[in-house]
């Protein structure tokens, strides 16, 4: 099949090749066959990472590397004990790195499976959104503006539909597509009649045959060019890897002074050896990273669930440091639930009930109920809005909508009238149509009607419609329109928008027989304006106080929308986003200098009638500003905001393929408040990786402290390798990483963002580990020296255990900067569990006898834990203070 040349056979021919139905699609018995004969539809990247890989690459570091081979050195020796206890050890702490990049990667592959593309395929007669993996050689394929083409198809419908071919020919302009066959011979960059994988529709639509999935397309054929891409680490890993390795060098350096001071005491050179390369084993934060990894990973897994796709790693740092969030209106912060309640034509006024898409409702006129369809002028002006259309409307357990929903609207309304779209299109011909655009701000669709004439169909922005209207048709008869008629139709819009209507005109034209070529400058003139349809969206309840808490949290909330002035304030009102600020439109803005803009740029917090293009001045001058920016999007114009800004936004529902392409988070239920939600989660992810690096080096640095500061003073090890080792693995492990899914704190959202450039381990944080290293030094080597006289056994498992309580009662101080009592103890069930279970594994080692000499612990008497828990708590009173300290000093 793959050897055939598509491009020069006749669209039927193809169809039959494929043994598809032009107007059903494949039947699902067929897909089956299909999927089972050529696979899924997706380029076969490079394998990740074995799990066997994983758990081997857990030994490949110098540190592990030489304790290994001080297990060797032990069994040479005859310390069979020790070298197997040691590497039972080593072995736990592989599987516990293990876990923690095997979920982590299990993690990512999860979301790049949510994020896959979807598309709009025939089968059995019936448009479905499917996954685009799915797809198989002989699906019929729905193209419109903005879409990823999902594999490579024959074209059996266009309708101006121009592509972006960049990625595949390196050409950058656009190509327009024709349905005819071009000749076998002909290069791929001249098959017009062809679509391909992972290139874009840039205008227009159409339909298309599949003909080759996955491998077998164009982009498949040269998928090894980028196979071999990393991941790129995110600028926080950058800065902990920097950090990692500095301490790690300070570690091994303090290590081989222990060492020399071991040998300079006259202690067993394997002893020293052994306990020097556990400590910095242990010391060394060289999980830092992997835990970094999965604490992200999994607060991405918990976006997903809110319904907010991170599509790059780094935004969820960038998400806490959102400053400014510019949102479009229309489905973000109202429903998109687009229904149509007001009609103007004839200079009279109709009421229209019904909510949603569910096409029930009935027109009024005044309080009079009437039948829509015998009107002449509603009915002609609900066929143009049926007809210059690309929305359908189908119905499976409920009505679903495919398309616009502003124009799925119009086809609700002609709905309600008795009037229904796949009707109207067995009588009117298609013969060509001019896509909506954001500079023209109009649409037309052509046909050929039952009369033998051809007529434009138009509907655009009023303002700019009217102006091409020489005619209007009212009361059943065309006539020449009066400044008058202007006047009644202007003011009518104007009502329609007070009352937060969006209204779109209509229009139609006769078409003479000398126009051939549909082109917006023949066919967009000499127009008869028919009436308005005003269409309500509503504001989604719940943005109101996601707003507000915007801006408790030191957000700035922006409108931005194409909708007129009036209409904007009323939504802007009501949304409390317009409290005080000023309005401004796109032609105000275009009027404005780049200084003027910036001066008035803090004042403004409603743009309207603006286009895409407004979009990326205003991101621009908040940049500027030093403004960390949210930009929403969802068209193909909106793409160079989407990527420019600190955090693009895309629409799951509504948004095009490039602009989802083109973002950093997608909508998957295109609301507002799943940006806050989002940005709250991204402030809680960032706390979480600072309080467990807190946890993790304050931790760290008391361990070395401790038998640094016992060699100085000439006392034997306070802790040996096994210790040391053991010690690591219950409190860098499951406390550590439990801190990583503690919820975000009550207060989250009531401090400022935080600065993209503060650093991650600053002032404040590099004193919190220090004086936590320096309380723990203190505490476990006073409690080893003071019980040296029971024994060194007994006078180590004392310290041994009072420095693991340490740990523990750490974890809790490291979980906020505010005191311990300020978050409730209970609202992370791992890291409770995760203590309980350290605690019981430590009271194991110590009273078990099976343990005892493996691990050199004696039982320690009840009454000395009284010393262990208060000596061990004093952690928390010493840090409670210093937080108490520079919480008056912040106040002050």
């Amino acid at each position: 099949m793959a050897k055939i040349s598509w491009h020069s056979l006749t669209i039927g021919k193809t169809i039959e090749q494929l043994k598809s139905i032009a107007s059903k699609g494949l039947s699902e018995i067929q897909v089956n066959e299909l999927t089972k004969k050529h696979g899924y539809n997706e380029i076969q990247h490079k394998k990740g990472r074995s799990k066997l890989d994983i758990f081997i690459g857990q030994f490949k570091n110098l540190l592990v590397m030489l304790l290994i081979a001080a297990i060797g050195i032990s069994l040479l020796v005859g310390e069979i004990v020790d070298a197997v206890v040691i590497a039972i050890i080593v072995i736990a702490n592989a599987l516990l790195g293990f876990f923690q990049e095997y979920r982590a990667e299990k993690a990512m592959e999860a979301l790049k499976k949510m994020s896959a593309p979807l598309a709009i395929v025939i089968r059995d007669g019936k448009e479905q959104k499917i996954p685009a993996k799915l797809l198989v050689p002989g699906d019929i394929i729905i193209l419109a503006e903005g879409d990823r083409i999902p594999a490579t198809g024959r074209l059996i419908e266009s309708f101006s539909l121009q592509t972006d071919e960049s990625a595949l020919t390196g050409e950058s302009t656009p190509v327009q597509k024709i349905v005819d066959v071009v000749s076998e011979k002909s290069v791929l960059a001249d098959r017009k009649n062809m679509v391909f994988m992972d290139t874009i529709v840039t205008y227009g639509r159409g339909k298309a045959i599949i003909v080759a999935t996955g491998m077998n397309t164009e982009i498949g054929k040269v998928a090894k060019l980028i196979q071999d891409t990393k991941e790129k680490e995110t600028p926080l890993q950058k800065k902990l890897s920097v950090v990692g390795k500095y301490i790690g060098l300070s570690v091994i350096i303090i290590a081989g002074i222990i060492f020399d001071i071991g040998l300079l005491r006259g202690g067993r050179i394997f002893d020293i050896l052994i306990t020097s390369i556990a400590l910095a084993v242990a010391a060394v934060p060289e999980g830092l990273p992997a835990v970094v990894t999965i604490t992200l990973a999994l607060g991405l897994n918990r976006m997903a669930k809110s319904k907010a796709l991170i599509r790059k790693l780094p935004a969820v740092e960038t998400l806490g440091a959102t400053t400014v969030i510019c949102s479009d209106k229309t489905g973000t912060l109202t429903k998109n639930e687009m229904t149509v309640q007001k009609i103007y034509a004839s200079g009279k006024f109709f009421k229209i009930t019904g909510e949603g898409y569910e096409p029930k409702g009935d027109f009024f006129l005044g309080r009079r109920k009437i039948q829509a369809i015998k009107d002449k002028t509603l009915n002609l002006l609900l066929t143009i809005g049926s007809l210059c259309n690309t929305a359908r409307l189908r119905k499976n357990k409920r009505w679903e909508i495919f398309g616009d929903p502003t124009e799925a609207a119009l086809l609700v309304t002609a709905k309600k009238a008795g009037m229904d779209k796949d009707t109207l299109t067995k009588k009117y011909k298609h013969i060509g149509e001019i896509p909506f655009d954001s500079k023209r701000k109009l649409m037309t669709i052509c046909y050929d009607t039952p009369t033998h004439k051809s007529i434009a169909y138009v509907k655009g922005a009023p303002e700019i419609l009217l102006k091409k209207c020489t005619h209007i048709f009212k009361e059943g008869k065309v006539t020449k329109i009066t400044a008058y008629d202007r006047r009644d139709i202007l003011n009518a819009n104007t009502d329609m928008a007070k009352s937060a209507l969006r209204v779109l005109g209509m229009a139609y034209r006769v078409l003479p027989p000398r126009i051939k070529h549909f082109e917006s400058k023949n066919i967009e003139e000499e127009l008869v304006f028919v009436g308005l349809q005003g269409m309500m969206d509503p504001p989604r309840k719940e943005v109101r106080d996601s707003i507000i808490l915007c801006k408790k949290a030191g957000i700035r909330p922006i409108m931005i929308t194409g909708d007129y002035e009036i209409t904007a304030i009323a939504i802007a009102k009501e949304l409390l986003i317009l409290d005080g600020q000023e309005v401004i439109t796109g032609a105000e803005l275009d009027k404005l200098n780049e200084r003027d803009f910036s001066k008035r740029l803090d004042k403004i917090s409603v743009y309207a009638r603006v286009s895409p293009e407004h979009k990326v001045r205003i991101l621009k001058a908040w940049q500027k500003k030093g403004a960390v920016v949210a930009m929403t999007g969802d068209g193909v114009n909106d793409a160079p905001a989407l990527k420019n800004a600190d955090i693009g936004v895309s629409m799951g529902i509504v948004g095009t393929d490039v602009a989802k392409e083109a973002s950093a988070m997608v909508l998957q239920d295109d609301n507002f408040s799943t940006i806050v939600s989002a940005i709250k989660e991204g402030r809680g992810v960032y706390d979480n990786i600072k309080n467990f690096i807190r946890y993790l080096l304050s931790s760290n640095v008391g361990e070395v402290l401790t038998i640094l500061t016992a060699s100085l003073m000439g006392f034997p090890l306070p802790l040996i390798a096994v210790q040391i080792l053991w010690m690591n693995l219950l409190t860098d492990g499951v406390p550590a990483l439990a801190l990583g899914v503690d919820p975000p704190a009550s207060d989250i959202m009531s401090r400022k963002p935080r600065s993209l450039n503060e650093k991650t381990i600053d002032k404040q944080m590099w004193g919190f580990i220090s004086i936590v290293g320096i309380v723990m030094m203190i505490g476990t080597v006073g409690i080893f020296s003071k019980f040296l006289g029971y024994g060194i056994d007994y006078a180590r498992s004392m310290a041994f255990s009072t420095i693991v309580l340490f740990q523990m009662w750490n974890v809790f101080n490291s979980r906020t900067n505010k005191s311990i009592f300020s978050k409730s103890l209970w609202n992370n069930k791992w890291l409770i569990l995760a203590v309980i279970s350290s605690v019981i594994l430590q009271i194991l080692v110590v009273y078990v006898p099976f343990f005892n000499p493996i691990f050199q612990t004696a039982p320690i008497k009840a009454i000395h834990w009284l010393w262990i828990i208060l000596v061990s708590f004093s952690i928390v009173i010493v840090i409670e203070i210093l937080k108490k300290i520079e919480k008056a000093r912040l106040k002050n």
